[in-house]
């Protein structure tokens, strides 16, 4: 299929029909000699390699990090994928895989933000207190972030709260002075993992182009960061990162999957996943039922990730069970002051 005839496939969908414009323009620029394409096994990740494969750009390498806890449909289905568009997906092992992470420097917990300023707080040997800032500072000089976090310091003139402090958590703050962690948290799982793997790829294999498969639709700080589809990412402005499915609302990837007729792996079409990764990711909003089907289709990986993430999951349940009791006793002092 030619670009022409992709263009007038695609022509009532001005979303689509610019993404493939778009990446015919950017993959097959002559400066970039190595281009890399981050495949994850997700519906994202899966549109994402259709583009690539429908614009045929030269030398491209599909490369997938496995993080130490992938699920086997992911795996059976980065083997369709390679039958299907007769490519060859790369296999690269995590720099630190997520369980050795977590051993190292703790458990996940909430939002990678959080994580990271409780980890900060936590090598502070930090105590929990219901403090000013200008007191906790005088104790734990080398904190000043993490302080500013866990005190609400941080403003954004676009909304009543910042997405920087504690606040942005409903009830944290009070959660934490009331049940201070007895385990290590931290970030550093997607670092291990995921980073530093993707890192350590660039620079072996001298790509100067990468590509993955962010939405703007998905939110979070992992979309938020970006501003539009491409941007540089090396440290010396050697490599860019590509994002050609970027302004992709879900209607559009739904409207694209029936168009092309594309098939996404089994965690989605039989165990009912709406996101793929990590298994049992701890970030995750519905993890409780995410083990439930991990026990019906993965038994194995289940046992596997209930042992790693055991903490994150009952520290995590024990903090929603708390914010529903403050809230409940604020809809209570609510109605008893306006009656």
């Amino acid at each position: 299929m030619t670009l022409l005839e992709i263009l007038e496939k695609t022509k009532d969908n001005l979303i689509i029909s610019d993404a493939f414009t778009k990446a015919d323009s950017v993959l097959n620029h002559k400066d970039y000699k190595n281009i890399a394409c981050s495949v994850s096994g997700g519906a994202d990740s899966d549109i994402m390699i259709d583009i690539c494969e429908k614009i045929k750009p030269h030398g491209v390498h599909y490369v997938w990090f496995d993080t130490g806890i992938e699920y086997q449909a992911t795996k059976e289905h980065l083997k369709y994928l390679e039958n299907h568009y007769d490519i060859t997906i790369e296999r690269e092992k995590a720099v630190k895989p997520v369980p050795l992470s977590n051993k190292l420097y703790g458990q996940p917990f909430i939002s990678k933000y959080a994580s990271q300023m409780i980890h900060r707080l936590q090598i502070n040997n930090f105590d929990w207190k219901d403090e000013p800032y200008e007191v906790a500072i005088q104790k734990y000089p080398n904190c000043r972030g993490a302080l500013k976090w866990f005190n609400n310091m941080y403003s954004d003139k676009r909304f009543s709260y910042s997405r920087f402090n504690i606040s942005g958590q409903k009830y944290l703050r009070e959660f934490l002075i009331a049940h201070p962690p007895t385990f290590p948290i931290s970030d550093k799982c997607c670092t291990g993992a995921k980073k530093d793997v993707s890192k350590k790829y660039i620079k072996e294999h001298d790509i100067d182009l990468m590509l993955v498969g962010i939405r703007k639709a998905e939110g979070g700080v992992r979309a938020g960061a970006y501003k539009n589809c491409f941007s540089n990412e090396g440290k010396y402005k050697t490599t860019n990162q590509y994002r050609p499915i970027f302004w992709f609302s879900d209607a559009d990837r739904k409207e694209y999957e029936e168009l092309f007729n594309i098939k996404h792996s089994k965690c989605y079409t039989e165990y009912g996943l709406k996101r793929t990764g990590c298994a049992g990711c701890p970030y995750g909003k519905d993890f409780d039922d995410e083990l439930k089907m991990l026990e019906h289709h993965e038994p194995n990986l289940c046992k596997a990730v209930k042992n790693i993430f055991h903490d994150s999951y009952e520290y995590t349940r024990q903090y929603r069970a708390f914010r529903k009791e403050m809230e409940n006793k604020e809809c209570k002092n609510k109605k008893e002051i306006d009656t």
